[in-house]
């Protein structure tokens, strides 16, 4: 069951390494679900499945037209990723600079 509160959770949504292959897919263009599966060696349905959970943390779009469903990415969710990712950002850059003053010690 899905709680209100992972409804929505980008970082949920992304960690399954299917829904980020689907979102850089879907990157470049809009795309009906029958060219998306195509692109995966999984059925359809699970293919729907994936672009359901992506489309509840609002990282993609639908739009029917006729009788063919057509996805887009919406990349705007993903500021709050890459903001999180910022923010661990100085502590990836102290351990390599303590990591660069390590080796050069080492090397003197």
């Amino acid at each position: 069951m899905v709680t209100p509160s992972s409804k929505h959770d980008i970082f949920q949504a992304i960690a399954d390494p299917t829904r980020r292959s689907l979102l850089k897919l879907l990157a470049d263009k809009e795309m009906s679900i029958a060219a998306i599966t195509e692109c995966f060696p999984i059925s359809r349905t699970a293919v729907n499945k994936h672009l359901q959970v992506l489309s509840e943390a609002r990282l993609v779009s639908s739009q029917k037209i006729g009788r063919e469903t057509r996805y887009r990415l919406h990349s705007e969710p993903l500021i709050e990723l890459k903001e999180w990712l910022f923010f661990f950002e100085q502590y990836w850059d102290k351990k390599l600079s303590a990591l660069k003053q390590f080796v050069e010690d080492d090397n003197e």
